[in-house]
Parts: C-alpha cells; structure tokens; sequence
C-alpha cells in the first residue's frame, strides 16, 4: 500500500495537466456516469417503498382486521372514541416502527464494512437482505413474522442508505454531484409513490390477500439493485483506499470522467487517501470525528437527519392514509390521496434535484422549502382544530383543503429536505471520516424515524390538530440553523471540504489553524503543478 501510494505520487507516474488546476475531476457528464449513478441511486426504492406501504397497508382493512383486530374493530366502529385515536395501537406502531430500530443497529456497524470492502459490497449485501425481508412479509401468518420482517429490510437499509450516498458522491463530478446524488431521493420518493399505488390496486382484491403482494413486491427493486450492483465499478477512492491496483482506479476514473486526462485528478485521490490512510491509522474515524477540529461536520452529522424528521415528513408518508382516514375518507379514497400527494413530492423533488439544486444552492432551497412547510403546518393545525372534533367529519370543503395543505407540504419537502439532507450529508465529510460520518448520519435518521414512527399515532391522540404547531415550530427552528451555520458546499470539491468551514462566521473558532492552513497549503500545491 505505501509503495503503491509512493510511486502514484512520483512526478513521472502522474504528470499533472495544468488546465484542470481550478477543477481536478473536471465537469462532463458522461453516459457511463450516467448510468452508474442511476443503478445505485435506485436503491432508494427500497427505502421510499418501505415508507409507503407500511403506512398503506396499516390502514387496510383485510391486512387490520388478521393482524390488528382491535384497531379494525375501533376503525369501523361508530362508539364514542375520538377520531384522533381510533387508529392509536402500540402493537400497530411496532410493526412500522421496527424497521428503523434494524437499521440503526446495521448502521453502527455498516461503516466498517463499507471501508474495508467498499461502496458496492455494503450495497449488495444490503439488497439481499431487503430480498430475505420481503419474502418473510408477504408470507408472514403472525404479527412476530412481520415484525421479523421489518427487521430484516431494516437491516438492508441501514447498509444501502449508508453506502449509497457516499458512492454517488464520490463518482459525480463537483458541478454536478447535487443532480446526480439527490437521484437517492428521487428513487425514494418514485418508491413511495410505487407503493401507494400498489396499495391502492391491492386493497380492491376482494379475497383479503392484497396486502401480501403488496409487502412482497418490495423484493423486485431489492433483486435489481442486488444484480445490478454487480456490474458498477467500485469508486476510485474506495480502489485506492482498498490498496487496490492504481491502474483499475485510473481506468475507472477514465470511463466516468469521460477522458484519459485524468492525471490531475487522480493524484488528488491519491494524496488524499493517503493522508485519510494515516489519520485512520493514528485514531480510529469514530473517535477522530469527535475532535475539535471536525465540530462544524459532527453537528452536521446530528443535526440534519435530525431536522428531517422533525419536519413531519415521516408522520405524512407512514400514516397518510390513515389521516385521511381519520378526517373521515373511506378505504380507497384515502390510498387515493396518498398517491396524489406523493406525485407532487416527487414533481418537486424532480425540479430540485435536476435543475435547482446546482444552480441555486443548498441553502436557498432548504430556506425556501422550509418556509413553505412551516406554512403548510400553520394551515393545517388552524383547519383540523376548528373542524375536526372528537366525533364526526369534515365537510368535503375542507377535506380538500387538507388534500391541498397535505400536498404544499410534501411539496416544499420534495424541494428541499427530502434530497438536499442526504446530498449534504455525503458531502461535507473529509475522506479521513467520511463513512464515520455517513453512519452517524444514517444512525441518527433511523433514530429520529424510529421515535416519530413509535409515537405518531399516540401523539396525534394526545395533541390532536396541536400536533401540527410542534411540527412548524421544529421547521422555524431548522430554517434559522441552516440560514446560520450551513456553509454552501455547492461546486466544492469533495477534497476541499475539510477546510472550508474555518470561513464560517462561527465554525471558524472551531477549526484547527495548523490542520486547515496545511490543507489549503495542499490544496494549492496540488493546483499549482
């Protein structure tokens, strides 16, 4: 490894090309990078299918009334429970909730694997595991079967929501790492999409098994990210930081960079792992991250998965229908308006991750979007407090208003936290803690969406419309920390990221002068040659 890394920094084996000095990896997109980052984003299939059927399938009748008989029985029956709890059942919450609960655990551990043999390991192994999951859930007789199940696809999860988005990072070139990395949201919120039209077609088969196919479906994007992982090439970084031949990153680099010049480039990549190489050896990632040095990237790391689910978003798509439910839809009409509201995520998500993201930045769109969803709440809570009591309906009127509010929400989600979280997040991490730092990310997504998941329906019990006014005080909450203590990492360089923060207005007392003036030191030797 070191005599590898000795002879890629010789001046003879790498000559650096000068007109690359401002961008080493260049901005051409390629077919092949392309294709590449479509085959592994698409494992947010798994993750966005996941979300979706839970939530449709809990407010199914056949699926409630084999696994859930006392939440069927409250649901049909006309008795005085209030329109908030008829729904509120820990056993129900359990079986959602369950999934996250795997997945965090499988993210405490998913970094190692990721490191040591590579992106494209911890993905396949992460498909299969969803594949096992799956079949388990669609041929599950008991409520611990399902359980067990969701076990298993949390598992899977917690490798594929940890290697994915450092793969897409590391391939994308930096003009354009927004479009291509949030492609992982977009998979999702096409999975979520998938998944409330498959409840909506599965609920109508009169025989009572529909809910089966629809948790078995699940294992048709897990066989296709697994067999098609196969066939992507692992990321330079992960070639080189694997002690890999430097030949096949070179190769690899060339086919995704679309050009032979990739010399400057791949001297950066290997200077860099060298360095992470070091560092690694001389304190362990989990421990390093927790310096004083990488304060800004740890409170990232907490603060942004965190943020996410404290939008509300994970309450709107585990328990869509079954909101719409509670305001008095009937079965269908209530998956119904589940697939239009994930249409306009999706539409948006689209437009955020495809044109904006990269044109406008990170921060405008978290601003933007937040806004819209704190506004979102603000209508909602108002509505269902004056018009949904304990008994009875909402007027179609305002039934329709809610539709509306519910999907504005979704909306500014799609624009903004929902693929900006996970492009952010895989980002702003130097390569020394970058999957450390990516498992504390996907640790503390699944925890937080395992505590809204637990305690939604009993929430949304005790508070009633209150719970709208939690969710849009937590987003006035997140929009002024990412107006305050986001630094843009829009066009940054992956190289770059461990000293751009000591511009920050506050992050600054926190970064190390000797560490940051050394590597921009680096930065512009590199640039200079």
């Amino acid at each position: 490894m070191e005599a590898s890394f000795a002879e890629s920094l010789s001046p003879k084996s790498i000559a650096v090309s000068p007109d690359r000095r401002h961008d080493a990896s260049g901005g051409r997109i390629t077919a092949f990078i392309v294709l590449s980052s479509l085959v592994a984003a698409s494992g947010g299939v798994l993750f966005g299918y996941d979300i979706g059927i839970s939530g449709g399938v809990s407010a199914t009748e056949s699926f409630l009334r084999r696994f859930f008989p006392d939440v069927y029985e409250r649901a049909k029956s006309d008795t005085k429970i209030s329109n908030y709890c008829k729904f509120n059942s820990e056993k129900l919450t359990t079986f959602t909730s369950s999934l996250y609960l795997a997945g965090l655990v499988a993210s405490l551990f998913a970094s190692r694997i990721t490191d040591r043999y590579g992106r494209r390991t911890s993905m396949i192994a992460g498909g299969a595991l969803f594949l096992a999951g799956s079949a388990m859930g669609g041929a599950a007789v008991n409520v611990e079967m399902l359980i067990l199940s969701r076990i298993l696809l949390g598992f899977g999860i917690g490798f594929t929501n940890q290697s994915i988005p450092l793969y897409l990072s590391e391939m994308s070139p930096p003009k354009h790492r927004g479009a291509l990395t949030g492609g992982f949201d977009i998979w999702v919120s096409f999975g979520i999409l998938v998944a409330n039209l498959v409840n909506y077609g599965t609920q109508k088969i009169e025989a009572g098994w529909g809910w089966r196919l629809s948790l078995s479906l699940a294992g048709l994007p897990a066989a296709l990210l697994t067999v098609g992982t196969i066939f992507l090439p692992e990321t330079p970084s992960s070639i080189i930081q694997q002690g890999s031949d430097l030949a096949i990153a070179r190769r690899v680099l060339q086919k995704i960079r679309g050009t032979a010049d990739v010399n400057n480039e791949l001297q950066i990549l290997v200077a860099s792992v060298a360095e992470a190489s070091n560092a690694i050896k001389e304190e362990n990632p989990i421990r390093k991250i927790f310096r004083r040095s990488y304060r800004p990237h740890l409170i990232m790391a907490l603060a942004i998965p965190f943020f996410q689910q404290v939008t509300g978003i994970n309450a709107v798509n585990f328990y869509a229908p079954v909101m719409f439910r509670t305001i008095g839809q009937k079965e269908s009409a209530s998956l119904m308006s589940a697939v239009i509201t994930r249409v306009v995520s999706l539409s948006c998500t689209l437009a955020a991750s495809l044109v904006a993201v990269d044109r406008l930045g990170r921060r405008a769109l978290f601003v933007t979007g937040g806004l819209i969803m704190m506004a979102s709440h603000l209508v909602l809570g108002l509505v269902l407090e004056a018009e949904l009591h304990d008994q009875g309906k909402v007027s179609a009127g305002y039934a329709y208003l809610i539709l509306v509010m519910i999907c504005t929400f979704v909306g500014g989600f799609g624009w903004s936290w929902g693929p900006l979280a996970w492009l952010v997040t895989s980002e702003i991490f130097p390569l020394e803690i970058r999957s450390a730092g990516q498992s504390i990310v996907v640790a503390v997504n699944f925890l937080s969406t395992f505590a809204v998941a637990q305690s939604m329906l009993e929430l949304l019990c005790r508070m009633r419309a209150g719970i709208f006014f939690m969710f849009g005080s937590g987003l006035l909450l997140m929009t002024l920390f990412i107006y305050f203590f986001l630094w843009e990492t829009n066009g940054v360089p992956l190289y770059r990221m461990g000293s751009v923060w000591k511009k920050h207005w506050f992050w600054k007392r926190f970064a190390s002068p000797n560490r940051a003036g050394d590597e921009e030191h680096r930065n512009r030797t590199r640039d200079d040659h």
